[in-house]
């Protein structure tokens, strides 16, 4: 009699770990603040994609995505907290609950599943070059291997793939792709690379200063970090950006942000289930 009493008790408390665990996994799912807010870690200085104005307003097209996704979600824009997400410290943001979801031009690799897990694509971006525009002696990746100063950024995919396959580049690694079109600008490199849609906002926030040149040379697909193990976050994102991409908001954010530039609206990439 005893010891079904304790199991009995056992199971009882198996059950109650069993429907904690459930509920925290439902509350997980729509944010790990108790604020009553969520929040989402964005670029604050790439033109086009995700900067903050001196008046600290956010704009570009992932703060687009980041709302709209925050909204379906149940979280108005006077309910987000937005925090700064370097490239370098994005895996370390998700890692600690500092942020709910990056939406910081982050593409989905092998190595970053490893780590995090990722809704979406929601975008599918190509790694280039940017130069001063009267520069005449780089016009694609070839250039690059005679000796020439290239910018990127620490903890980027286009820093590592630079390293990889371009041995002759002499490789500079700042903080941020801002600081990298300053040395640009004032001639301490010589080209910075990432990604088209970046380098695009860039050069229309400087019109006649920089263009770009040659053959995009990568395939990047931008995918939502979320948490390692947030299924039931990643599937409601995924519902969100479906639904912005049925009812036009996808194409609307896209023309108001990098219409200017002169960049066709592209087909969004396939969501992945």
């Amino acid at each position: 009699m005893i010891l079904t009493g304790r199991l009995r008790t056992l199971a009882r408390v198996a059950a109650v770990l069993a429907w904690a665990a459930v509920l925290a996994a439902l509350t997980g799912a729509c944010t790990a603040h108790d604020s009553g807010k969520i929040t989402i870690g964005v670029k604050f200085d790439q033109p086009g994609l995700s900067v903050k104005r001196p008046d600290g307003t956010l704009d570009g097209f992932d703060v687009a995505v980041a709302r709209y996704v925050a909204a379906r979600l149940g979280y108005p824009p006077d309910r987000i907290a937005w925090i700064e997400a370097p490239s370098s410290q994005r895996e370390m943001l998700l890692r600690n609950g500092q942020v709910d979801f990056l939406v910081a031009t982050y593409s989905i690799t092998d190595s970053r599943l490893q780590k995090v897990d990722f809704a979406g694509p929601y975008l599918l971006a190509g790694q280039s070059l940017l130069v001063r525009a009267d520069n005449t002696d780089i016009t694609g990746t070839a250039s690059l291997q005679r000796h020439k100063k290239l910018c990127s950024v620490s903890g980027s995919t286009p820093a590592q793939r630079i390293k990889d396959r371009y041995p002759g580049v002499q490789l500079q690694r700042y903080d941020t792709y801002s600081a990298c079109v300053e040395a640009l600008r004032n001639g301490a490199i010589d080209a910075v690379t990432t990604d088209d849609v970046i380098l695009a906002g860039f050069a229309a926030q400087s019109p006649g200063d920089f263009k770009l040149v040659g053959e995009r040379f990568s395939q990047e697909l931008y995918g939502i970090g979320v948490r390692k193990g947030n299924d039931t976050l990643r599937q409601r994102i995924n519902d969100a950006l479906e639904e912005m991409e049925r009812d036009g908001s996808w194409r609307a954010a896209f023309e108001d942000n990098f219409g200017p530039a002169g960049f066709a609206v592209p087909d969004p990439p396939p969501i992945r289930r």
